[in-house]
């Protein structure tokens, strides 16, 4: 035993997380009927790697072999470590029901001799699959194969994140818009310009007619407008009458 420990490579000599984003903590959930039919000391160098990517490790009776909640989303993979004959048709019909289980799944298999690539490839058609539904990564060894695991999670977790704050991003802006537009006589352009030459509400609050004036396009009337509305309480407490309807009156 100690002979194969020896083979797997230190699991701090590498840090996916912290090469790709400054934040991968998150949760791996191990399958416990995986976990059993694995040699301890690969156990061992998982727990490792993932402590030192700041992962929390759960043994849970799950049906994929990993579940990763990253960044608010789950990715499941199957990860196959001993491709042979016996194997294929169990692999095929493990991915093809849990494909319509888990919006996000990966299928990882370790192959590390020409006879395996060939037997995976061959079977690969031979069931059907499609391509990308879903992916298949193949790798030559266990440990990368759990090290990309990892690194795919992690990269699923930033995109979602990412996402989020997209949507945070937008939606702020669209309150920006509401904001500003309510003043009389400004329009979306005019907010644009104001929050892309100035900045936020209140920075643009603070802004002088003449500053207005020089770092945008608005006309002297629309910065003085925009100046008296945030100083002067009585502009800004007044009957808000806008164009149209001076025109009805």
């Amino acid at each position: 035993m100690a002979n194969l420990e020896a083979r797997y490579r230190d699991p701090t000599a590498q840090n996916p997380s912290k090469a790709t984003t400054s934040g991968g903590s998150g949760v791996c959930m191990m399958s416990t009927t995986w976990r059993d039919e694995q040699h301890p000391s690969f156990i061992n160098f998982i727990s490792s790697f993932l402590s030192a990517n700041s992962f929390r490790l759960n043994f849970v009776p799950i049906a994929p072999d990993f579940i990763f909640n990253c960044g608010g989303l789950s990715v499941a993979f199957i990860f196959v470590t001993n491709l042979d004959c016996k194997c294929i048709s169990p692999m095929f019909s493990r991915v093809q029901k849990m494909k319509g289980q888990f919006a996000h799944l990966y299928v990882v298999v370790v192959l590390p001799t020409k006879e395996q690539n060939e037997l995976f490839v061959h079977s690969y058609f031979k069931y059907g699959m499609e391509l990308g539904k879903p992916t298949f990564v193949p790798v030559e060894d266990l440990e990368m194969g759990f090290e990309k695991i990892v690194k795919i999670a992690i990269s699923r977790g930033v995109c979602k994140r990412q996402d989020v704050i997209t949507k945070l991003k937008a939606e702020a802006m669209d309150i920006f818009l509401q904001v500003l537009t309510s003043i009389p006589g400004i329009e979306n352009h005019d907010a644009n310009a104001l929050n892309q030459a100035i900045g936020s509400i209140e920075a643009i609050a603070k802004a002088s007619k003449e500053y207005i004036l020089q770092n945008t396009d608005l006309s002297a009337d629309k910065a003085e407008i925009i100046s008296r509305f945030f100083r002067d309480p009585n502009f800004y407490m007044s009957p808000k009458i806008n164009r149209s309807e001076k025109q009805m009156i």
